[in-house]
């Protein structure tokens, strides 16, 4: 699928946050340590999700994913990896969360490994260092490109997290919590996908101590055996995509349902460019944690940040919100220094945009400077194979002048739901076509 884009059109209107990508392949993933039914609320229909669903059926696990979003997930009785969906299952990064959970159901298997996102040089070390401190020992086949996992003699035990990674963390979280005995994480993420999975377990039965903190104490389980209900967050990384729109496109929109937490240092360095913005009154998600608001996005006359932009763990600016800060840098006027510190080559996506019309200077493989403000104008561009580098070409696409073409945009439906569609109801040409 292509999207044909006309840009340079004022946007106008409302636009709900959709549930959060992560959050929702990380439940989804933990629904295997369950074997009772598990309903999963509102997933959303991205293909990151199919392509776990497509895996999880073809190693047995029955699905009913209602019209509503709804989805029902019941086990089999025992799990049979020799059908898995090695295609599916290389498709995505997150088949790496299927470690944890497999590894309680089957002790000795081999998982394929995913291929996913171009964004250089990502390992699962913090997976591996973590998780065989809990006796579950993870290697690596590059010939036949799997994991191998032995689980032989599980226990709990005191870890320190060497990277704050969230994935890892998801893994380690889901170890412990079939566990019987006492894990404590150090170190660990306090990210949204984080916080949603450890409230899943609590559902679960196992009890989560220091939910949005960087240690976690988990009072694991020898069973769970429960009809289990699961209340997936709505997804900052969504609500940062439409900010950027408006700041970049000099429209009024308004965004609901955003999870303020995990926007707020991104909101008050957009701020310090010159964005004004409005926030509603706080309200809770249903799974009754996440703190959501409403927010609308005024046009704004930009200027650069005063410091260079650049990610950290939560509290953070998150990183999967940093490429949003690209275009927005074109429209503002003078230097702004984007450092993606985190991802080995990420940055050099961002680059795309000067076929776009935008200035640009790549530093390094990680840091980028971009002078604006500078009038963008359409192009022909391949979507970069990964997710956000994708969306902030279209975000430019849509503040350009002009026709535009953005082919092969897998990645973008990877994460986003009927984009084109929202879009479109908020006064922006996008077309899928073929």
């Amino acid at each position: 699928m292509n999207y044909k884009v006309v840009g340079g059109k004022k946007l106008s209107g409302t636009v709900q946050t959709n549930i959060s990508k992560n959050a929702a392949v990380a439940l989804l993933c933990a629904s295997l340590l369950n074997r009772g039914e598990t309903v999963l609320k509102r997933m959303p229909r991205i293909e990151e999700v199919k392509r776990l669903i497509e895996v999880m059926e073809s190693i047995g696990v029955k699905i009913v994913w209602d019209p509503s979003g709804d989805m029902r997930i019941t086990p089999p009785e025992k799990i049979d990896l020799s059908k898995i969906n090695v295609e599916s299952a290389q498709r995505t990064r997150s088949i790496a969360l299927f470690i944890a959970p497999l590894a309680h159901l089957l002790g000795t298997f081999d998982l394929p490994a995913p291929t996913g996102c171009d964004l250089g040089k990502r390992t699962l070390g913090a997976h591996i260092d973590a998780l065989a401190k809990l006796g579950i020992n993870v290697t690596g086949d590059e010939a036949a490109h799997t994991y191998h996992v032995e689980s032989n003699g599980k226990k709990p035990a005191e870890i320190v997290m060497y990277e704050a990674s969230d994935t890892g963390v998801e893994n380690v979280l889901m170890a412990a919590a079939r566990i019987p005995g006492t894990t404590t994480i150090k170190f660990a993420s306090a990210n949204y996908m984080v916080q949603d999975l450890c409230i899943f377990l609590r559902h679960c039965g196992v009890k989560v101590e220091g939910v949005g903190t960087s240690t976690l104490v988990v009072h694991g389980l020898s069973d769970i055996n429960a009809e289990v209900h699961g209340h997936p967050s709505e997804d900052p990384i969504e609500s940062m995509f439409f900010v950027s729109l408006a700041a970049t496109t000099g429209s009024t929109l308004t965004i609901t349902r955003c999870p303020i937490d995990f926007l707020e240092l991104e909101l008050y360095t957009l701020s310090q460019m010159g964005l004004k913005y409005e926030r509603g009154e706080s309200y809770a998600s249903e799974n009754g944690h996440t703190v959501l608001r409403d927010i609308t996005i005024l046009p704004s006359l930009l200027t650069a940040a005063p410091e260079k932009i650049a990610p950290r763990p939560y509290p953070g600016i998150n990183i999967d919100n940093l490429p949003f800060f690209v275009p927005v840098a074109t429209q503002a006027k003078g230097k702004t220094l984007i450092h993606d510190w985190v991802y080995d080559g990420r940055a050099k996506h961002y680059m795309e945009m000067t076929k776009l019309g935008a200035k640009m200077e790549l530093l390094d493989p990680h840091r980028v400077v971009i002078e604006g403000p500078t009038p963008l104008h359409g192009a022909d561009i391949e979507a970069p194979p990964a997710l956000r580098p994708a969306t902030l070409i279209l975000i430019g696409m849509l503040a350009a002048e002009g026709e535009s073409m953005l082919r092969n945009v897998y990645p973008i439906n990877r994460g986003y739901a009927n984009l084109s569609e929202r879009l479109q109801k908020l006064g922006a040409s996008v077309e899928a076509v073929e």
